[in-house]
């Protein structure tokens, strides 16, 4: 035999009341407390509102950034590929687009 099986025994609903303290709980709602704002201060809400423009404002940049990145390194790819391969003129070539008269 590779293993042995356990038994275990079933949970009395006596024994873990008599094992382990029940917590009260008005203890959780003091824990809580903390976190909370004071009942007196009344919310700022300019304030709010300027802070999520600002962060809204960040993850824009980041989300600019991010793409803008990724654009160049897609570019310098391209390059990298071209020169790879042996190319000698890598360079894009822009030509005029041609005005219809």
């Amino acid at each position: 035999m590779f293993g042995q099986v356990l038994r275990f025994e079933p949970r009395r609903p006596q024994a873990l009341a008599n094992d382990a303290p029940v917590s009260d709980a008005r203890d959780d709602v003091d824990e809580f407390a903390s976190f909370e704002q004071e009942q007196d201060e009344p919310i700022n809400y300019r304030q709010r509102r300027i802070m999520n423009l600002i962060a809204l404002a960040i993850v824009t940049l980041l989300v600019i950034l991010g793409v803008w990145i990724a654009d160049t390194l897609t570019d310098l790819q391209r390059q990298q590929d071209c020169f790879m391969q042996g190319r000698s003129n890598c360079a894009p070539i822009e030509l005029p687009i041609p005005t219809q008269h």
